[in-house]
């Protein structure tokens, strides 16, 4: 076994892989050209791609050249894989301002410098040209409708009360096997990797340059991550962990991974570093020595956190951290403080002078303003490290933070903030 799948297969992410001998010595013999595919279904990637994306980075490690594919021909049409339900259909130019989005996401993940540089590709670019009848003759009479049918996505569709699947998705498979194939004559790309999800679609990019080229290429697939309680990885009650900032702050990508559950530490520093085994190990060794230190768990926040936003949002998300958890308001930026509004905390609109007992309400510190009073009276209530001493302070721009922001701290740790809006919005 080459070097790059005893990796992922100490890792616990090589899945499947189509045949396996041959696979084995494609990769061992020379350097190969390998694809992922993104669609570009969110303005933004969110943390579920990392699996994927961190693989294609594993692959360039050793040696092999990356493609980031960005569907903007498959976006705008839905892949059923694990849907029970027709997708959306996006307008174009949205879909196409999400491709910019993910063009930008992705290349953090890989090199496109030295003798192996990565390639980002839009199969917009040629599927926008390849007419219907040609589409149909060369690509469509190599598949029988027979086999597509059993595939999973499609099996479960038809099989659902009610249910069915548009002939738009039916056709998914075969544009995405068209865009292995175009990857294969240009590029002589020969392997590509995706979640578990996608063995039958990328199955049949395999079987399209075997029938219309007698070429060889290859499938892999990678797990689906979910944590240890059964959800789905990268979910939370409010929705997804999106790796675009200004979707997901850094600072609550930050927490997403600071509180990860303990069983899930060793598992995910795997999947989510580059770390040899060993060195994970030993980490999480020691965390499962003294889970109440959450040593892996901030180990994971830090590498992953730099990973995606870099040296400063990791710093960011660190002085973040500090502020609610010991207190250090005072070192604090601007933009700390905007990525608080975004997601950190609850947070309201105030106006100029707006009284404090009628804002603690407002941004749930209180039940109530009679609440509120007993919480001012008792010494409960700080705003931007001062204690309020009255029931009868106001809120002003010039008490406020870059004259801006409130941020206010029920006892010890409830924190909410209030926020003046901006002058260009006024």
């Amino acid at each position: 076994m080459p070097e790059i799948l005893k990796e992922l297969d100490a890792r616990g992410m090589l899945v499947q892989r189509s045949h396996e001998h041959e696979f084995d010595e494609h990769l061992a013999s020379a350097s190969r050209t390998v694809y992922c595919g993104f669609d570009p279904t969110a303005p933004s990637l969110h943390v579920g791609n990392l699996v994927p994306l961190m693989t294609l980075g594993r692959f360039q490690q050793c040696g092999h050249r990356p493609i980031v594919l960005v569907g903007g021909a498959t976006g705008l049409i839905g892949d059923p894989s694990g849907r029970d339900e027709e997708r959306q259909l996006n307008p174009t130019e949205v879909v196409q301002d999400w491709v910019n989005r993910l063009e930008e996401q992705t290349s953090r993940f890989v090199s496109f410098e030295g003798s192996n540089a990565a390639l980002a590709v839009n199969n917009y670019d040629w599927a926008s040209k390849t007419n219907l009848i040609e589409f149909l003759r060369d690509v469509g009479k190599h598949f029988s409708v027979n086999s597509l049918i059993q595939r999973d996505a499609i099996k479960t569709r038809l099989a659902r009360e009610g249910g069915g699947i548009s002939y738009t998705e039916f056709s998914y498979a075969l544009v995405q096997a068209l865009d292995f194939l175009h990857l294969y004559r240009d590029y002589n790309c020969t392997v590509q990797v995706g979640g578990n999800d996608q063995w039958g679609n990328i199955v049949s990019g395999v079987d399209l340059i075997r029938r219309a080229e007698g070429g060889s290429s290859f499938a892999l697939t990678l797990p689906l991550v979910e944590r240890s309680d059964g959800k789905k990885f990268g979910k939370s009650t409010g929705g997804a962990i999106w790796l675009d900032p200004n979707l997901t702050s850094p600072y609550a990508f930050y927490q997403f991974w600071v509180n990860m559950d303990d069983a899930d530490v060793r598992p995910f520093l795997r999947f989510f570093t580059y770390d040899d085994i060993d060195e994970i190990n030993a980490i999480a060794d020691s965390h499962e020595a003294e889970p109440s230190r959450r040593e892996g768990q901030r180990y994971l926040a830090s590498k992953l956190t730099e990973l995606v936003h870099g040296v400063s949002g990791l710093s960011s998300a660190e002085r973040i951290t500090e502020a609610l958890f010991g207190g250090a308001t005072e070192r604090l930026t601007e933009t700390d403080l905007a990525q608080l509004q975004l997601d950190g905390v609850p947070c309201g609109i105030v106006d100029e002078n707006e009284d404090v007992l009628s804002s603690l309400v407002a941004v749930g510190l209180a039940e109530s303003k009679g609440r509120a009073r007993q919480l001012v009276q008792q010494g409960g209530i700080t705003i931007n490290n001062r204690k309020i001493a009255t029931i009868d302070e106001t809120l002003t721009r010039s008490s406020a933070l870059f004259s801006r922001f409130h941020l206010v701290r029920r006892g010890k740790k409830s924190w909410a903030m209030c926020v003046h809006e901006h002058e260009a919005n006024r």
